[in-house]
């Protein structure tokens, strides 16, 4: 009995619907309508020999067998996606100069970088860690070439990948206890920040007294101060170290903004390595923060 080709498109969309939730919400990314992406799915079931979906609801979820054959998609795309990669990548050539703020700097930022540095190695990647607004600022003097920043949407050069749920941090270890009469301790960035000024802005919207107990310039200290108990902070969940976890109304505090996570090129033209950096990124930024 041959053995059946599994169809990379269906995959791809398989993949989609599960980082997406629904059919509708998959048709949109892939380009297909529900219709066909619902004949995908069910062509995929009669290769298979096997249920990939169940009902919950007014959705869909995956069956065990669907479960089992999304894990072997995620496979068979990565290594496609790499090999074309890896052809195409070979002949561009150049110096791409990227900048990132320290909250994705130890999750899933350098595993891309890496992927983009193994399929083009003839691009000379520098990477820059910094301050949201001073990586603009950068940018701006010509000293990077593209940007990944929270804020800052109403520049015209903004490609907004995801809206992020900005929260109060706190230590694991230390419960944070609003006390009447005394000021809620805050570690906060040094000014400017619209992380600080938001925080500010929403205990000061709830009649919750503050002081700036710890201030800094440094991402790592200010997780450290937090974790030391001198006093909460506020970012998005994105690397936030396992000695923090995340607060909220139960803990008193008020609710806090979003914030849009953006990418910036300047007003200047595009090269081919800088074009294939910025797939990357975005692709690894779907995959890991909008799913």
């Amino acid at each position: 009995m041959p053995l059946t080709n599994l169809d990379m498109d269906t995959l791809r969309t398989l993949l989609a619907t599960q980082q997406l939730g629904s059919l509708n919400r998959a048709a949109e990314r892939v380009g297909r309508s529900q219709s066909a992406v619902s004949q995908q799915m069910r062509k995929l079931e009669e290769q298979v020999g096997q249920p990939l979906f169940r009902r919950r609801g007014r959705g869909l979820v995956l069956t065990e067998s669907g479960d089992l054959i999304l894990s072997y998609a995620r496979r068979i795309l990565d290594l496609n996606d790499e090999a074309v990669r890896a052809v195409r990548g070979a002949s561009v050539e150049g110096v791409v100069r990227f900048g990132l703020p320290g909250d994705f700097a130890e999750t899933w930022l350098p595993a891309a970088l890496g992927q983009f540095k193994k399929t083009h190695p003839a691009v000379c990647v520098e990477v820059a860690v910094e301050r949201n607004g001073m990586l603009l600022e950068r940018l701006d003097r010509g000293e990077l070439d593209l940007v990944l920043v929270m804020g800052y949407e109403s520049r015209p050069d903004a490609e907004r990948l995801a809206t992020m749920q900005m929260a109060w941090i706190g230590p694991v270890e230390i419960d944070v206890v609003l006390s009447p009469g005394l000021p809620l301790d805050l570690a906060l960035y040094n000014s400017p920040c619209f992380f600080r000024r938001a925080g500010i802005d929403a205990l000061d919207n709830a009649n919750i007294s503050w002081r700036l107990a710890y201030t800094t310039a440094s991402l790592q200290s200010l997780w450290s101060g937090v974790a030391a108990g001198l006093g909460i902070t506020l970012r998005t969940a994105a690397g936030v170290p396992s000695s923090l976890r995340r607060l909220g109304e139960k803990d008193g505090l008020p609710p806090l903004p979003t914030v849009e996570l953006c990418l910036h090129a300047g007003h200047r033209d595009i090269p081919p390595a800088l074009a294939q950096l910025k797939r990357v990124v975005i692709e690894n930024a779907t995959a890991n923060l909008c799913s």
